[in-house]
């Protein structure tokens, strides 16, 4: 049995005995049931402690799961024109400065197990870290703000990104369109890039990879979703030079890769 191995499986025996409902759940021999229950397992675990030894063997798991799927350098991605590129896959893979997530407003991830949305995969794969950082930011609102916070639409939230390849990570809540898309929630929109680049600008994070903000289950139609990201994009950009230097739409569907490359 090889390191990654071991590390799965003591994990998932880890996690379950972390968890009061499945602490006596069989742990299969088959290594992608391991996973799928391991992912599962910290996709509903709320933030709270877990031993150090724990952590340490997640962290060593997780980078490895990491180079296992292939880490993806900016040299590899080619610049269509003026710092912008046009990605297709997994946005947890790319080794920029910062990748953007399409948070929702309880900031906490999503906690639906093995949901294919981009809020879970991030919290997956940086680890449970990054919801009990997400946790603490949440807590101190709260007490600010009163037990009823919510992260309002378009005011990102910068975290670390712990066994991530990037570097850090930005989490936005986009609007969402339970109609028709208006002229208010075009600006709700653009504000989620404009107020990405500030924080990427005030923290000297110089290459950032946005995702698709608000298309999905948020229902905002992919192609005007697009042509907001790359005009406010550019926008920003001329108004703010050699701010950031490169500016990726990652995109994970044909149809958006296709609306993308379009416009860049």
């Amino acid at each position: 049995m090889d390191e990654q191995t071991q590390r799965l499986e003591y994990l998932v025996n880890a996690f379950c005995a972390d968890s009061q409902e499945y602490k006596d759940l069989p742990v299969p021999d088959s290594a992608a049931e391991q996973r799928r229950i391991l992912r599962s397992l910290m996709n509903i675990r709320m933030p709270r402690e877990l031993p150090e030894e724990v952590l340490a063997v997640q962290d060593e798991y997780l980078k490895t799961r990491a180079e296992e799927k292939g880490i993806v350098s900016l040299s590899s991605i080619p610049v269509i024109r003026d710092g912008l590129s046009v990605w297709q896959g997994d946005i947890t893979r790319l080794a920029c400065d910062v990748i953007v997530n399409a948070a929702n407003p309880q900031m906490l991830g999503c906690f639906v197990p093995m949901h294919s949305c981009i809020d879970n995969c991030i919290h997956t794969f940086a680890g449970v870290q990054l919801r009990a950082e997400c946790s603490r930011y949440m807590n101190r609102m709260k007490s600010r703000y009163g037990a009823d916070f919510e992260q309002p639409t378009g005011v990102p939230v910068l975290t670390d990104a712990y066994n991530l390849p990037a570097r850090k990570v930005i989490h936005v809540a986009g609007p969402v369109v339970s109609d028709r898309v208006t002229p208010e929630l075009e600006e709700e929109l653009a504000s989620c890039y404009r107020n990405t680049l500030d924080i990427c600008n005030e923290h000297h994070l110089k290459s950032i990879a946005f995702c698709c903000i608000s298309t999905g289950v948020y229902r905002f139609p992919n192609q005007r979703a697009a042509e907001i990201a790359v005009t406010t994009v550019e926008t920003w950009m001329k108004e703010h030079p050699g701010a950031v230097e490169r500016v990726i739409f990652n995109v994970f569907k044909d149809e958006d890769r296709q609306y993308y490359e379009a416009l860049v």
